[in-house]
């Protein structure tokens, strides 16, 4: 089987051995005559890998069960943008933004159609090539929201701002058990699977359970964060197929030492790039300067000649590397480096920008 260097934001690479399970499975699960894809979201077989993948969740986030639910939903990240604020915004209360980025610049438009949505700080007068100097948070808020990585810009909050007694909403989709964070400080969590979870077509929604009985209970129950809870995640067929291979994920993550192994590699790759990136100021140009802003999950830059954009592209192909070209909203490169990325894909790139800017 032939493996290329995938540089892609998502959906991300997963490991071979998490893709053999799976591919096992598709086949037939637990020896049960069926495919994952054919057994019933009710059934013992769908139950025990449900439940299996939302203990292992809260596990490695270091969460207790007793304090968090876990819930498997459709919609993508997108869909949290609006049920955030249906859930625990009104029109008479303020909920409290962070702008860093496309991302959260399209949550906070969302919440504007439920309440007052407060731009608490922004980057993006420097066109979000940093993360915001200063911010101010609304005493009393529904919650601050915040996007913990900016998978477009290349920016990271390594240590997210304090909110004192204002819950803290985290989009944390590209980076979510990639980083070490006391996730205890949080009070909803949500990721889109497609970065370091598992494959598209699930989002992990964490939620503290004090948080929760805040919700409105007044809304459509497909939106709901507490009916999906009290239905036990279960309250319509969830995406089965990609919650399975999303349990396969967290238990390879699991045997491989847990989130603190998974940052530290993702420490060394960052760094081995970043080191390339900055040994030639005159051939690449990192889109973030901050050094403790960067991300170690989408690192971000240029070429300081335009003109040798395809080169640099058609070389890295030739290599087997795909996936660097960068937004189509700002343009540039950009290297996605998740969870199940091989640090030897890391320093490959780090050597090929070092023969390319020697040429």
């Amino acid at each position: 089987m032939k493996r290329i260097y995938n540089f892609s934001s998502g959906p991300a690479i997963l490991p071979v051995s998490v893709l053999e399970e799976a591919s096992r499975g598709v086949l037939e699960i637990n020896r049960s005559g069926m495919s994952i894809l054919e057994v019933s979201h009710r059934g013992k077989d769908y139950e025990a890998i449900h439940q299996g993948a939302r203990d292992r969740l809260l596990r490695l986030l270091g969460l207790a069960a007793e304090d968090f639910t876990v819930l498997f939903l459709g919609g993508g990240a997108t869909l949290q943008f609006a049920m955030v604020p249906m859930n625990f915004l009104t029109p008479d209360r303020t909920a409290d933004y962070l702008h860093t980025g496309e991302w959260s610049g399209r949550a906070l438009a969302e919440a504007a159609r439920f309440g007052k949505a407060h731009l608490a700080g922004s980057s993006e007068a420097e066109k979000f090539s940093r993360l915001p100097e200063s911010w101010r948070f609304t005493p009393g808020a529904a919650y601050v929201h915040v996007t913990t990585n900016n998978t477009i810009e290349g920016t990271q909050w390594k240590t997210v701002p304090p909110a004192g007694e204002v819950p803290l909403v985290l989009d944390a989709s590209s980076d979510l058990l990639g980083i070490v964070r006391d996730y205890s400080r949080f009070d909803l969590i949500y990721a889109g699977a497609q970065k370091n979870l598992g494959p598209a077509g699930v989002t992990a929604v964490v939620i503290k359970k004090a948080f929760l009985s805040k919700a409105n209970p007044q809304i459509p129950s497909i939106l709901s964060y507490q009916a999906h809870a009290a239905a036990d995640a279960l309250l319509n067929t969830p995406p089965v197929f990609s919650v399975y291979v999303l349990g396969l994920n967290l238990q390879w993550l699991e045997q491989e030492g847990g989130v603190a192994v998974m940052a530290e590699r993702n420490e060394r790759k960052a760094r081995a790039v970043y080191e390339a990136l900055d040994e030639f100021p005159s051939v690449y140009d990192p889109t973030v300067k901050v050094t403790e802003h960067r991300s170690v999950m989408n690192l971000t830059f240029r070429l300081k000649s335009p003109g040798r954009e395809a080169d640099f592209l058609a070389g890295a192909q030739a290599l087997g590397m795909d996936g660097l070209k960068g937004h189509r909203s700002v343009g540039g490169f950009r290297a996605s480096m998740y969870n199940a990325f091989p640090e030897e894909g890391a320093y490959a790139l780090a050597e090929y920008l070092r023969n390319f800017a020697r040429r």
